[in-house]
Formats: C-alpha cells, sequence, structure tokens
C-alpha cells in the first residue's frame, strides 16, 4: 500500500468485523528517537491462539468474501523494511491489539497519508454503532479526537449529520495543520 492511513483503515475495518464498539487508535511520531509508532486496539471477538499464530500468513483469512488475508503481512512487511516490526496480541472474547513501528526517516517509509480523510471516512460508514478514540502525537503537539464525547454533545444526532461532518471534516483538518505546523 502507498500510504500507512490505507493500513489504519483494513485494521479498522478488521476491528469493526470482529465486532468491536470501541477501537482505540494512537499514533506517535518521535522527531527525536526517530521513530513512528501506529497502534490500534480494539474490544472486538479477539482471536484464538491458533488463529493469531495464521493471521500474518497472507494466505488466511476468516473472511468468505476472499480468499487472502493481506492486510496484516503487508502492515509487517512494510515495518520491516523501515528497521520496524509489528506484533499482534489478541485475546479470544477480549480484543486485538496491533502495533507497528518504523524508523521515521527511513527511505523506504511509506508517507502517513491523509489520515483525515480516512477516519472520516471510516467514522462515517455504515458502522454506527463503534467509537474512536485516537491520539496522535507529533514530538510536543497532540491531537486527540473521541468519538464517546462527540456522541454525548450531539445526543440523538448523527455523526452522519451533513452540519456534523462537516464540523467533524474541519477539526480534522485543522487538528493535522496544527500537528505539523512546528515541523515546517
Amino acid at each position: 500500500m502507498r500510504e500507512l492511513s490505507h493500513h489504519v483503515l483494513d485494521l479498522l475495518e478488521n476491528s469493526l468485523a470482529a465486532g468491536a464498539t470501541q477501537v482505540v487508535l494512537r499514533i506517535c511520531e518521535d522527531s527525536g528517537q526517530d521513530a513512528l509508532t501506529i497502534e490500534i486496539q480494539d474490544n472486538g471477538r479477539g482471536m484464538d491462539a491458533e488463529t493469531q499464530e495464521r493471521a500474518l500468513d497472507p494466505f488466511f483469512t476468516t473472511r468468505t468474501t476472499r480468499h487472502v488475508g493481506l492486510g496484516l503481512p503487508l502492515f509487517k512487511a512494510a515495518a520491516e523494511r523501515c528497521n520496524g516490526g509489528l506484533s499482534l496480541v489478541s485475546i479470544l472474547g477480549q480484543g486485538t491489539q496491533v502495533r507497528a513501528w518504523f524508523q521515521r526517516q527511513h527511505i523506504d517509509r511509506a508517507p502517513l497519508g491523509d489520515m483525515a480523510s480516512t477516519l472520516l471516512g471510516a467514522l462515517l460508514s455504515s458502522h454506527a454503532d463503534w467509537d474512536l478514540v485516537y491520539e496522535h502525537r507529533v514530538d510536543r503537539q497532540v491531537f486527540q479526537l473521541d468519538t464517546r464525547e462527540m456522541r454525548e454533545m450531539l445526543g440523538d444526532i448523527p455523526l452522519s449529520h451533513p452540519a456534523v461532518r462537516q464540523w467533524l471534516e474541519e477539526y480534522l483538518q485543522q487538528g493535522y495543520a496544527e500537528l505539523y505546523a512546528e515541523q515546517a
């Protein structure tokens, strides 16, 4: 995949397919340590030991719509190409955590991509019954989004309402602009 945001979207979709109602996404970019970490943790079904062991095999998938499961193996390969790695921890009935780390300035590291659009698309997809707790750090700057707080303030108004969608898009774009302002 050309952008790491596509891997994030794939993992979000995996979480939702596993019945997650809450997903925690943390991205940390540390210039001083030359490190980029992406972590996704969900409260979905989790995996038994055998499934967890096979999850990094590209010829294994639990989906019935395709016969290969390239998401995790490609993400792992992308991390390993950049002096990093990937860990997968899953507990049946409790959820799954995927953590990938990269040398941030490695010449082969794919760009993070348009995370604002990725998150907006995921949040406004047909999966309305899940919440995202998102934290993105770039050195000392932090951007956070918690849809549980948003839903509490909105009451019965869905995130997909046009005015909410517009606000959310602007909030995400502004948050990213502020995250990277110090970098420029």
